[in-house]
């Protein structure tokens, strides 16, 4: 099993330097070839290419978008993080034209390591937040 501190320093790469620093090829690097990601909304990635995809598009839609890691916590073989996450809406996101708005909203990450690889991530953004601050959702609170 890898030292917990490795599992901690690489699942921060993936906020920090595929996502912020933009090197999404790193995914062929750290990512185990049957990765899968299980995200918002039911939505669930299978393999670093479509890993790939879903990272190119998100950061197409937010070009100044940035994750920072708040903190990180390791036990056995999965690690779990608290991100902030940020940036300004000027692509089209999950079929919304760009508003030009900006959001930063609070993400939880999970992810499972095995062998020194990423194999499987679970992303709970505070999504309604995100689209209310891109002023595309109202509060159902309201």
């Amino acid at each position: 099993m890898a030292d917990i501190e490795e599992n901690k320093q690489l699942a921060r790469r993936v906020p920090e330097d595929i996502a912020t620093e933009r090197n999404v090829d790193l995914i062929d690097k750290l990512f185990a070839e049957d990765f899968v990601e299980h995200g918002p909304f039911g939505q669930r990635t299978e393999g670093r290419e479509a890993a790939k995809e879903d990272m190119d598009k998100f950061l197409d839609a937010f070009s100044d978008f940035e994750a920072i890691v708040k903190d990180a916590v390791s036990e056995g073989d999965t690690v779990a993080m608290r991100v902030t996450l940020r940036g300004t809406h000027d692509g089209e996101f999950m079929g919304i034209e760009p508003t030009g708005e900006s959001f930063e909203v609070p993400n939880m990450v999970f992810t499972r390591i095995e062998n020194g690889k990423i194999v499987e991530r679970w992303v709970q953004p505070e999504t309604l937040g995100m689209l209310q601050q891109l002023g595309v959702a109202e509060s159902p609170m309201s």
